[in-house]
């Protein structure tokens, strides 16, 4: 099949490779691993039914007709694609593919590749993706959070992280000590933490991006086994 419907919610390896043969595959290579595919013959026909949203990885041949990977590559950076991207390269194509890694790909494989290395790559981009959507999901609720606060409570929030004491706080902001604390007490409730760590976790997590508190309201050339014939 040329082009596959993407799944709306299971991480899916997107295959994106003019060669039909060597497509199918893959995918039936992937699929024996356990994994969800869809595979596309084109750049212009993954395009057509990519989303944004759909979590997993993209295995893509940097050299097609019509739209290159590298191409494609270019494309999806241009609309916000943040999922792991893994190049399949022809001997000549390294070079390619050094300057694809260069612009942000996860990892690129040499034909003929070895297909355990093939799936360890594979499972290491599925991780990455899983952590990356983790990291996004985490900073949307927390800025979600963030955004109930008051002006005032973000100015207190502030000073907390800085590690200010309600004083000094109170001295800074022109407030009493007891407006101070009414206010550390009504953005510990709306950010739903109980203690000043917890919400320093919270807003610096390593996991996650830091959130602006101030917003507006392996080896790779032994020959393929395993493929069908």
């Amino acid at each position: 099949m040329a082009n596959m419907k993407i799944p709306d919610d299971t991480q899916t390896i997107c295959v994106v490779d003019d060669d039909e043969g060597f497509r199918d595959s893959l995918v039936w290579l992937l699929q024996a691993a356990g994994h969800r595919v869809a595979s596309f013959a084109s750049g212009e026909g993954f395009l057509s039914h990519w989303r944004p949203e759909t979590p997993g990885c993209l295995l893509v041949d940097i050299r097609m007709p019509g739209m290159t990977g590298l191409e494609l590559q270019v494309e999806l950076e241009r609309r916000g694609y943040g999922a792991p991207v893994i190049f399949i390269t022809g001997h000549g194509d390294v070079p390619m593919a050094v300057s694809a890694l260069r612009n942000g790909a996860f990892h690129f494989l040499e034909k003929p590749f070895n297909d355990e290395s093939m799936l360890a790559i594979v499972e290491q981009a599925l991780a990455v993706d899983r952590q990356r959507r983790r990291s996004q999901a985490h900073r949307a609720e927390v800025v979600a959070r963030v955004e109930k606060l008051t002006p005032r409570e973000r100015e207190v929030m502030n000073c907390v992280i800085a590690g200010k004491l309600n004083k000094v706080t109170a001295d800074e902001l022109g407030v009493s000590i007891k407006t101070v604390e009414a206010h550390r007490s009504q953005l510990m409730r709306k950010l739903e933490v109980d203690s000043t760590a917890a919400l320093i976790r919270l807003l610096l997590e390593p996991s996650a991006e830091p959130v602006d508190a101030t917003i507006p309201d392996a080896e790779l050339s032994s020959p393929t086994k395993g493929f069908p014939q």
